[in-house]
């Protein structure tokens, strides 16, 4: 296990640690129901460090990466970015990509222990370009705060940062004593929330003036089990959890990834076939699930309808928030309309289920 940068910050403020594909990451800090009340009511500070980070340079690297995700890298203006997918030439799933274009670089945050897999797959499309791919996440940590009083608890850092305004839109800063910081407005739990990629050296300076600011509002540190926990309530898969290799991109990722009018990528005849001649054989759904259930559904529990075996349950969630028992699954086409019932197998015994809308909603 990869250890994180600040694993003695976090120590010395009562962490309890866990692993996520191989990286060492926070579960909590003693209080995870708190650390999710702050999430929602406040803001929560979350190191997120153990994802991977890797830039592209030269001359190319718009057009090349452009040619190889399933989104438009090539409308993307230095401060802006945007969500896509990196497919194979089948369709499938390699990585989900959050795409921000810096003045001389793209960056590209994904998931934790997918950068090797992402770098070759790139490097392999790589002939006569001017390309160059980094790991740049020995050098930049990843933090984030998300919550509704997140922007105001960056705004009283005192660090000139200017907020902005749209998701998956970012500003920087150069600070004589912290290098050079961007901010990115990005919510990780459908409300409001924004991450920070900062120099490794002024990492737990920053992380430390972080938490301060969000305990002026109310808020704390968070760690993993509150960060999950609020991103299934908001219905928001996560590659690892809610979709993989396996998976077809239509099937599992938000349609904001995927562009149809864009020109030629790898993989991109599968995914406009499929838009033309009708849906995929399976697709992500919400679930409603019966209050009855005293433990959660595993993943991989199955889905029943009229008898038959339509799906299985990828993550589940039992929330005071929406008054309810909500999943994220997958269901074959013909029982996937929003307000089928379902039935969920699982080791108690069978209940009953239905799809409903995502985001989720109060019960």
């Amino acid at each position: 296990m990869e250890a994180l940068a600040l694993h003695e910050f976090h120590h010395g403020l009562n962490a309890v640690f866990t692993e996520v594909s191989g990286m060492e990451v926070v579960d909590h800090y003693g209080d995870p129901v708190s650390e999710y009340r702050a999430l929602h009511e406040s803001a929560a500070v979350l190191d997120l460090s153990f994802r991977s980070r890797i830039c592209l340079t030269g001359a190319d690297r718009v057009r090349f990466l452009h040619g190889q995700v399933t989104n438009n890298v090539q409308g993307l203006r230095t401060g802006t970015g945007c969500y896509a997918a990196l497919v194979t030439a089948k369709g499938k799933l390699q990585s989900d990509l959050n795409i921000y274009a810096l003045k001389d670089e793209l960056l590209l945050d994904f998931e934790p222990g997918l950068t090797k897999v992402v770098s070759e797959r790139l490097e392999k499309y790589i002939i006569a370009d001017d390309v160059q791919i980094i790991d740049v996440a020995a050098a930049y940590g990843q933090l984030s705060i998300q919550g509704p009083k997140s922007e105001a608890a960056i705004r009283s850092l005192g660090l000139d940062l200017e907020i902005p305004a749209q998701p998956l839109t970012l500003t920087s800063i150069n600070n004589p004593n912290l290098g050079e910081i961007y901010l990115m407005n990005h919510p990780r739990t459908g409300g409001v929330g924004f991450d920070l990629f900062v120099p490794t050296p002024a990492l737990g300076a920053v992380a430390d003036k972080l938490i301060a600011a969000a305990k002026q509002q109310g808020g704390s540190a968070g760690g993993w089990t509150a960060l999950e926990r609020a991103r299934i309530e908001a219905g928001l898969p996560r590659f690892g959890a809610d979709m993989d290799e396996t998976n077809l991109a239509p099937e599992a990722i938000e349609a904001r990834a995927i562009s149809y009018s864009k020109g030629c990528y790898i993989g991109q005849e599968v995914i406009a076939r499929i838009r033309t001649y009708g849906q995929v054989a399976k697709a992500l759904r919400g679930l409603r699930l019966d209050d009855k259930l005293k433990t959660l559904p595993a993943k991989g529990d199955k889905l029943f309808h009229d008898g038959k075996e339509v799906g299985y349950i990828t993550s589940a969630v039992s929330s005071s928030k929406l008054n309810g028992n909500f999943a994220l699954g997958y269901v074959r086409k013909e029982a996937n309309q929003i307000g089928s019932e379902l039935i969920l197998r699982t080791g108690e015994g069978e209940f009953s289920s239905h799809i409903v809308e995502f985001p989720f909603k109060p019960a």
